[in-house]
């Protein structure tokens, strides 16, 4: 079975470089708006939800990185800067601010649709890093706040860990939650209640 063509969102205010990028995409769908209108942009975005987009500008500079930032802040997309200029500076500001790649003096038909495949390859690894990263914090943070409620437990009510432990777990069952949910309950009561829980 065939894959689905790329689908881009194109950022170019030159016809020439644009044509040399559509020609390196060879199917792809390919959408063009120029750089001037940020809010065009962004609707672009919403409203296409690009499999990448692609900008082609001779001289980048930190407010067209902070744009592109903040347009696909609500549709995170891999982003391909193709540029002339070589601050490397702003390529590491471009890396830092979430651009999948940042391509200096590389224009060329044949390298875009690599270049393009890469990036997405390499915003999706990130991705899947970062969800792995929000999980374990909020694993750890689930653990903490278990720990904190089962030591109440053990001090207020003077039993073992394991005892109190079981009790957490039971009422888990019991009322069908989770063992984070009843030692949020736990410590919202003892908060409540004080020296009297």
């Amino acid at each position: 079975m065939a894959e689905e063509p790329l689908n881009i969102l194109l950022i170019a205010d030159s016809s020439t470089r644009a044509r040399l990028v559509r020609e390196g995409l060879g199917t792809a769908k390919v959408t063009q708006v120029t750089s001037k209108d940020f809010i065009h942009i962004t609707k672009s975005i919403a409203d296409l939800r690009p499999d990448a987009i692609i900008m082609d500008c001779e001289n980048p500079d930190i407010k067209i990185i902070n744009n592109l930032k903040l347009a696909t802040s609500e549709t995170p997309t891999p982003i391909v800067m193709f540029v002339e200029g070589r601050d490397g500076s702003l390529a590491k500001e471009a890396v830092r601010s979430g651009i999948s790649a940042y391509i200096i003096d590389g224009l060329n038909s044949t390298r875009v649709q690599p270049v393009v495949e890469i990036a997405i390859e390499r915003f999706n690894v990130v991705k899947t890093l970062q969800g792995e990263l929000e999980k374990s914090k909020k694993d750890l943070e689930d653990r903490k706040t278990i720990e904190r409620a089962k030591g109440l437990l053990m001090e207020k009510r003077g039993v073992s860990e394991s005892e109190a432990f079981a009790s957490m777990r039971k009422l888990a069952m019991k009322e069908s939650i989770t063992i984070k949910q009843v030692a949020d309950k736990i410590l919202s009561v003892a908060s409540l209640l004080g020296d009297n829980f």
